[in-house]
């Protein structure tokens, strides 16, 4: 994203002087500010979220401003724009003179659980600890909790963002995991087979923890559950924004690219030009980029990158191209995976990305009027694919995750997996193959394609029923004859391959109901009732037949 502009209003925003000790009724004037810019400058971010629910919870906020503490009316407001439900879009923590307390450790949620991944170094006992209470409320519970005060996008960005909201005390406090606000916290840690509590007192006030890239790193003060002995590559260099090394062994070049912005040694421009100059000129038969700590910066610089990948044809094929995307793949890295996804014939690896496909961006910072605290309000729309491709992130065709003693030890299993991969004859858009073979009227190998493909652990990733569902309905509710006539003909389709799925069937009887067949919509919401008759979609066939009965 652009962010020269946004940086410089931060900076300028951060100079403003604040009030401590804020009347109710400058808090009050605050939030009516706030909500008064939102339906007046910022109408468009209401799609997650309604305008009453919105005006609901400002409300609500507003009358409880009396008996609240500082921090309180704070986060309060922070989950009046987690409404939105945009990554970019939240309230400035920890500003003068409201500045938070933070636990001295580091949070990461790994296959198998939550570990302290880091912690300050007068705590060295608790490193690499599970987590599985704080303040005696289970782990999940407690995530529950915080959860509503946090911008989250969809459930990777809470795992990469949100999860360190457990940290702050005053958080803590508000989402009611603490009665009152506490200057230390027990958590409940399992270690070495062995469950033990541990009190964590809060850093000094404003102080918060150091981390880059989500990680904590061992230094004089801050201690860190990885073997220091040997340093895999998704963690090196980091001094870099991105760098690139051969792995003769598997004819593979690995790329880690983790901002999108230009390295003050090396543009970008300049070191994919080096990128593709090696593949050519070397045995490279793949090639594996990773963004999965990206979270972002300028899209415009990410032009080199998709260009030189399309004009390098001995990457840009099916196997032998691979992005690994993870939690905090995010903002201009999410346009970057996008335009990759559009363009190459790239295989995804590792797990789903923090943002929406299609998201609102690049916030600018409007400060309240009295405690002059920022919140961040999107305002750019980025679509790099169309409406009905939207979805809440991308998600990889070959799903790997770590756990933590994989992450300890120094293991990379997303990377194994891009390495090991091999099948020219994957398909990496699953639907799109289906569509194209659709719209060929290749019914016969359609037929066969699907069930192959439904019984191909490549392609364990993808739900066939769901995705052939949503494309049945988006024809049906087209409005043309004949594209309704198709949608009928996806519905049948669905049938014979999942004939065991009662929602099929019940979907199969809505579409012929939408088309005045009654007669066969009664027969096929019959079906899915006797597959189905004591459950959800029963009952939904159950009420349709008592509406066609009538």
């Amino acid at each position: 994203m652009k962010n020269i502009l946004l940086l410089f209003h931060i900076l300028v925003f951060l100079q403003l002087p604040a009030q401590e000790n804020l009347t109710t009724k400058q808090w009050q004037e605050d939030l009516r500010f706030l909500q008064t810019t939102v339906h007046k400058d910022y109408p468009f971010l209401f799609v997650k979220t309604t305008k009453e629910i919105f005006d609901t919870e400002v409300e609500t906020l507003y009358k409880n401003i009396p008996d609240l503490e500082e921090h309180e009316v704070i986060v309060g407001i922070s989950r009046i724009i987690a409404l939105f439900e945009y990554g970019h879009s939240d309230i400035g923590f920890n500003q003068k003179p409201f500045e938070f307390h933070y636990l001295p450790i580091n949070l990461y949620e790994f296959s198998d659980g939550v570990y302290l991944q880091g912690v300050h170094n007068n705590y060295s006992e608790a490193i690499g600890a599970k987590v599985i209470e704080i303040n005696n409320i289970p782990i999940v519970e407690a995530l529950e909790r915080i959860r509503p005060a946090v911008n989250v996008e969809n459930d990777q960005y809470f795992k990469a963002y949100g999860i360190n909201y457990l940290r702050i005390l005053e958080v803590l406090h508000a989402q009611g995991i603490t009665d009152k606000l506490e200057n230390s916290i027990e958590l409940t840690l399992e270690k070495d087979g062995k469950l033990f509590t541990q009190s964590f007192k809060a850093l000094p006030k404003g102080e918060t923890v150091p981390t880059k890239y989500s990680h904590v790193w061992k230094d004089e003060n801050w201690l860190e559950a990885r073997n220091q002995s040997t340093t895999p590559l998704y963690l090196k260099n980091l001094d870099k924004i991105y760098f690139f090394e051969h792995l003769p062994q598997e004819k593979a070049l690995y790329v880690r690219h983790s901002q999108i912005q230009d390295d003050p040694e090396e543009d970008i421009s300049s070191f994919y030009a080096r990128v593709f100059d090696f593949i050519e000129n070397n045995d490279v038969e793949k090639l594996i980029l990773d963004v999965r700590l990206n979270g972002g910066g300028n899209n415009f610089l990410n032009k080199d990158i998709i260009t030189g990948i399309i004009e390098t044809e001995k990457i840009n094929k099916v196997g032998s191209f691979f992005v690994i995307i993870g939690r905090r793949t995010f903002s201009a890295c999410q346009n970057l995976v996008n335009e990759l996804d559009n363009y190459t014939n790239v295989i995804f690896v590792g797990e789903p990305t923090a943002e929406n496909i299609n998201f609102y961006g690049d916030a600018r910072p409007v400060p309240l009027p009295n405690s002059k605290i920022p919140v961040y309000l999107s305002f750019a729309w980025w679509q790099d694919k169309p409406a009905w491709q939207n979805a809440e992130w991308i998600a990889p065709s070959i799903p790997v995750t770590m756990d933590f003693e994989e992450y300890t030890s120094n293991q990379d299993p997303v990377l194994d997996a891009a390495l090991n991969f091999s099948g020219s004859d994957f398909k990496p858009d699953p639907m799109q193959y289906i569509t194209d073979l659709y719209l060929a009227g290749k019914m016969q190998e359609l037929a066969q394609e699907v069930p192959r493909m439904i019984q191909d652990p490549r392609y364990s990733f993808f739900n066939f029923e769901a995705e052939l569902t949503k494309s049945g309905y988006f024809l049906l509710h087209s409005g043309r004859p004949e594209e309704v006539q198709g949608g009928i003909q996806i519905f049948l389709f669905i049938t014979q391959v999942f004939p065991n799925s009662a929602n099929s069937w019940k979907n199969l009887g809505e579409a012929y109901l939408k088309v005045g067949d009654k007669n066969q919509a009664v027969k096929f919401l019959e079906k899915a009732i006797v597959l189905d008759s004591d459950g959800e979609i029963g009952k939904s066939a159950k009420e349709m037949l008592k509406h066609i009965k009538k």
